[in-house]
């Protein structure tokens, strides 16, 4: 498994990294705990979480995942084998902290709970799970506009956090700090304000990134690359689209779409860019969720591809794929389908 630093920090992460979104919903805790010992024996030492998991978001299970992973840790006693990273909620929402938007305060409040459910006095990772001031990453095209936002309370917003974070960077509580779904101002703004102000620097970004949303290959992977920020990509199957189990109608039961009664990425655009990368696969004998996750390895920006499952078959299959070499010719046929449908979802 191929050791990645992670940003500017003495850290070095596996470039898979452990998914957990789907424990305490999909997911029972043995099954949780089964992923987890599967990817110890592979090698992977990066696994990151979230306090709003399991998704999809509820009152009930919202912490649940970070509990699953502390009776680990309390369990086997190998808190030390991993590179931990969670998130704290960034907008509002209804059932966490009364809806209010993260700042400073609510920050340090949501961390120590995490530290509380995940049976740890530390986090090696810290990131903001999405912009409170809100911006383009889903969807939303207009229900956050920028031109709508106060540039000064969302410099001051972030600078508040940054605060906090560096405070429990002193106390030894937290290791590093980091970002998702997050835009290249956004991440310019956090760069800036805490080299200003000798706060904590961003080690990395969670974004989307898959064959089929390659939003990353522009303006945020200039960032990446000059500023060491680098891109630890989830969904790189397009939430299971890639695997052609929603095509022409399709709703496995238990799936993710089921699971959720809804599934915003599929339409008839992304189903048919879906098909072509899956014939791709079969052309080339290859399992299309391998295919997906070993392309997003060949990028350049690429810090670790978080890989999620609901199932150890399909965890294995998932690690597999570090084995993957692309050919330049088949590369060149991605590049092909992608020039076809450069924004299916």
């Amino acid at each position: 498994m191929k050791l990645k630093p992670l940003g500017r920090t003495d850290l070095r992460v596996t470039e898979l990294c452990l998914g957990t979104m789907t424990w305490g919903s999909q997911n029972t805790e043995a099954e949780g705990h089964a992923q987890i010992d599967m990817a110890l024996d592979a090698g992977i030492n990066f696994m990151d979480t979230a306090e709003i998991y399991a998704v999809p978001r509820s009152p009930e299970t919202s912490g649940r995942t970070e509990e699953i992973i502390g009776n680990w840790f309390k369990k086997t006693g190998k808190r030390d084998k991993w590179i931990l990273a969670s998130k704290v909620a960034g907008g509002p929402v209804d059932f966490i902290r009364d809806g209010t938007r993260t700042d400073g305060k609510t920050l340090r409040r949501a961390f120590e709970d995490s530290l509380r459910r995940l049976q740890t006095d530390y986090i090696d990772l810290y990131q903001i799970h999405w912009a409170g001031r809100g911006s383009y990453n889903f969807e939303g095209y207009w229900t956050f506009a920028p031109h709508s936002q106060n540039t000064a309370d969302v410099l001051d917003n972030i600078e508040d956090m940054l605060e906090t974070l560096g405070d429990l960077v002193k106390e030894g509580k937290l290791g590093h700090a980091g970002v998702s779904n997050e835009t290249t101002w956004g991440i310019a703004q956090w760069l800036r304000i805490a080299e200003a102000k000798g706060l904590p620097r961003l080690a990395s970004v969670q974004n989307e990134y898959s064959l089929l949303r390659r939003h990353f290959d522009h303006d945020l992977a200039e960032i990446s690359h000059h500023e060491d920020v680098g891109l630890l990509a989830y969904s790189t199957l397009a939430g299971g689209l890639l695997t052609g189990k929603y095509f022409d109608g399709q709703m496995p039961k238990g799936s993710r779409g089921d699971y959720q009664k809804g599934f915003w990425r599929l339409n008839e655009h992304s189903e048919t860019a879906g098909k072509e990368y899956l014939a791709l696969a079969k052309r080339h004998d290859i399992d299309v969720a391998q295919l997906g996750i070993a392309f997003a390895l060949t990028r350049p920006f690429m810090t670790s591809v978080i890989i999620g499952a609901t199932s150890t078959e399909q965890l294995a299959t998932a690690i597999g794929a570090k084995d993957l070499n692309l050919s330049t010719e088949l590369l060149g046929e991605i590049e092909a389908i992608h020039r076809r449908h450069p924004r299916p979802i």
